[in-house]
């Protein structure tokens, strides 16, 4: 088995380190990431300045762009073969409902799956990296036992996994969730910069506002491991028929004579 492996702390965070030491036991690792942090980038792409790739000592391989960035150039020249799946993580901190929106974690995992390749983005529900050899061995467990179970190599899947920061034999099972949903993000946080201009900093996510039983919240929160399958689709389709009456109505405006 091939893997790709990326995240959006940057190459050296321990927990791409450490998810590298555990799936490089079952697996042929290749590690792409980016130069820094690029938290919350999300499926962002460099399109309007040139990015470069560097080797470094550990044989891990940078770039100076964000997540989606190194997945998209891994998978399209970078390689030169088209790997069995792209992990991204660990994340430093929770990747769990909306934060899935920005998450340069999630997006380099939705970036191999846009390929066609099966995807996981792995992250612990705390930062601090406490109890990250527990958490690389739990992915790999997950890793393999999808494996076991042939579902690598057959249609793309795209997995959201979070993991409590818990030892490994604390660990309750694998509970399948959905995305829970968070309160809006906390207020703007300003500054005055020494030339007196105003700066601002985006403020903090919210806490979370759906958490019941059944999501991704709920199920870490009881010290499960909680696995969220993902889609792209962002269709209303519960909604189609009503926007399409509207349309229909926007054909002959108010006021308008038929």
């Amino acid at each position: 088995m091939k893997i790709l492996l990326s995240n959006d702390d940057g190459y050296q965070a321990p927990g791409i380190v450490a998810l590298y030491e555990a799936l490089k036991t079952i697996a042929d690792v290749e590690v792409v990431a980016p130069e820094q942090n690029n938290s919350a980038k999300s499926n962002a792409l460099t399109l309007h300045s040139p990015l470069y790739v560097h080797r470094a000592s550990n044989g891990f391989r940078f770039v100076n762009g964000t997540p989606a960035d190194c997945v998209h150039i891994a998978l399209t020249g970078l390689l030169g073969y088209r790997p069995d799946l792209v992990v991204s993580g660990i994340n430093n901190g929770a990747n769990m409902g909306d934060d899935t929106i920005y998450s340069g974690t999630v997006g380099a995992a939705m970036e191999g799956y846009l390929f066609g390749i099966p995807a996981i983005a792995f992250s612990q529900v705390e930062k601090g990296w406490a109890e990250l050899d527990a958490a690389a061995r739990k992915a790999r467990e997950i890793v393999e036992q999808i494996q076991a179970q042939s579902m690598i190599g057959a249609q793309p899947w795209l997995l959201n996994v979070n993991m409590p920061n818990l030892p490994y034999e604390q660990f309750k099972p694998v509970r399948v969730c959905r995305l829970g949903r968070r309160h809006a993000a906390e207020r703007v946080i300003t500054q005055e910069s020494p030339r007196g201009e105003t700066m601002y900093w985006i403020g903090g996510a919210g806490p979370a506002k759906d958490d019941s039983e059944g999501t991704d919240f709920h199920a870490t929160a009881q010290g499960h491991v909680a696995l969220t399958p993902l889609k792209v689709d962002l269709t209303d389709h519960d909604l189609l028929g009503y926007w399409s009456q509207t349309a229909a109505r926007l054909q002959h405006p108010p006021g308008a004579r038929s």
